[in-house]
């Protein structure tokens, strides 16, 4: 199926650009007609009222070909500008398609006495049909030339963009090679810093806990004469205390006056 559609591919993409360069052909003589009844209708006084008579024919065939001389180059200009064309390919297709479509329209009113009438009018027709043709593939080629002056400036605009963001994103990239590099430094200069404030705040404690020390060495050497002076204070308290919790206690005399205690 594949090998298939590979092979039918450029004729599909041929009859494609047959089709297109027929409806160029086509929508030409429809604008072209209605264009040139408007003007023949608003200059027919003044053309009918030129003195020279081949003058006067040349004017009628001017407006009868004005689809071939100026729509059909502004379409190929145009399409030439969208796609890519061949010149004399797309301006020969499209002007025969319009001349065909004229003829028929002429076959059917007058049979083959239309097609060709015969004296200078026939022979304007066909010049005009010539230079057209000539005016169309000229145009292809100017379209074809501005498309690819369009491309290069739109590449160049792109070469231009990412020059731009090349240098952005350079300038960014150094920008975050400097941070870094602060932050690296900042580092590096908190880092010693750090440990050394313990330090310094240490020497302090050591001095009050030397300082605290000194004083406490007669505190401690005092301590056995006090316990020792305190220890003998407090054993005559007890020898004092000891007789007299050994005196039995005195019983005051309730009987008689002769001091006798009477019995239990």
């Amino acid at each position: 199926m594949s090998s298939k559609t590979s092979v039918l591919e450029p004729l599909r993409v041929r009859v494609r650009r047959f089709q297109f360069i027929m409806g160029l052909g086509f929508i030409a003589l429809i604008a072209g007609s209605i264009l040139s009844v408007a003007l023949t209708l608003r200059l027919s006084v003044r053309i009918q009222s030129v003195p020279v008579g081949v003058l006067r024919v040349a004017l009628a065939v001017l407006l009868e070909n004005l689809w071939v001389l100026g729509v059909l180059p502004l379409l190929c200009y145009g399409a030439a500008r969208i796609m890519e064309l061949r010149p004399w390919t797309t301006a020969g297709g499209a002007a025969l398609t319009g001349a065909a479509f004229v003829n028929a329209l002429a076959f059917v009113q007058n049979g083959a006495n239309g097609l060709w009438l015969g004296g200078v009018g026939s022979f304007f027709s066909v010049v005009a049909f010539a230079v057209g043709l000539v005016i169309s593939a000229r145009a292809v080629m100017m379209g074809r030339d501005a498309a690819a002056q369009q491309t290069v400036k739109s590449q160049a605009r792109a070469q231009e963009r990412k020059s731009e963001y090349d240098e952005f994103l350079r300038a960014a990239e150094q920008g975050g090679a400097r941070l870094e590099q602060r932050e690296a430094q900042a580092a590096a200069v908190a880092s010693p810093s750090e440990p050394s404030e313990p330090v310094a705040a240490t020497q302090p404690e050591v001095a009050e806990a030397a300082s605290s020390s000194e004083p406490s060495e007669p505190v401690v050497a005092a301590l056995p004469e006090v316990a020792a002076g305190s220890s003998g204070a407090v054993e005559p308290a007890r020898a004092e205390a000891e007789p007299a919790q050994a005196q039995p206690e005195q019983v005051p005399a309730t009987g008689d006056s002769d001091g006798k205690v009477p019995a239990a």
